[in-house]
């Protein structure tokens, strides 16, 4: 299980998330599920994931493979707005389920991959996404300024409470300190160390 929030304000956006998975109380191990593609002045993404680690680190790893293809296939770098950023992680993840659910199926695993996506492009606003195993996706907006995904229960009351699309975002950043500090006391499978990245609008990098 994991813990991954983003959260889209008008001075940018912040995005958090643990690095425990586990297989039972005494088998578990840390993975950072933040990626990072950043170009300076041009644009920066991040990535945060949850759900099957295999799944996630296949979508990421084939994401990073198209990055480095000359064939015009659609990838991060290539992509006009993070609506398309959207398109190319979507197609991703059903290109990953597509090859591997058909052997998980009768398994005690099933393909589970899914993101919380964040970025700008320079002449665009920043946007905030979440992305489904399935491969569809839903954006942040004005009445909903923050998304979740894993474990999310025990850290939204404080979210909901506190964040705004004209908070801080240093009081967003506490704000999602406590409420990762309430997820991990009442669930073991999320844990430090956490990961954390912050962006303010139109700086075009992690600060």
């Amino acid at each position: 299980m994991t813990y991954c929030v983003g959260i889209l304000l008008r001075d940018g956006f912040v995005l958090a998330s643990d690095s425990r998975t586990n297989a039972g109380v005494d088998n578990f191990a840390s993975f950072c599920k933040m990626t990072v593609f950043e170009r300076s002045g041009d644009r920066v993404i991040v990535l945060l994931s949850s759900g099957s680690l295999a799944g996630t680190q296949a979508v990421v790893g084939l994401l990073k493979r198209r990055n480095d293809l000359s064939d015009g296939t659609p990838n991060l770098w290539t992509a006009h707005t993070m609506f398309d950023v959207m398109l190319v992680v979507s197609d991703a993840v059903r290109d990953v389920e597509r090859r591997d659910a058909p052997f998980l199926e009768g398994g005690a695993v099933s393909f589970n991959a899914s993101f919380i996506v964040a970025g700008q492009i320079k002449g665009e606003s920043t946007r905030l996404f979440r992305t489904y195993s399935e491969g569809n996706f839903i954006e942040a907006g004005e009445d909903t300024p923050f998304l979740q995904t894993g474990e999310d229960k025990y850290g939204k009351p404080i979210i909901d409470r506190v964040v705004k699309p004209q908070t801080s975002l240093d009081e967003a950043l506490k704000c999602a300190l406590v409420s990762f500090d309430s997820t991990m006391r009442s669930n073991l499978s999320v844990g430090l160390p956490l990961d954390i990245a912050l962006v303010r609008t139109d700086a075009l990098s992690v600060s």
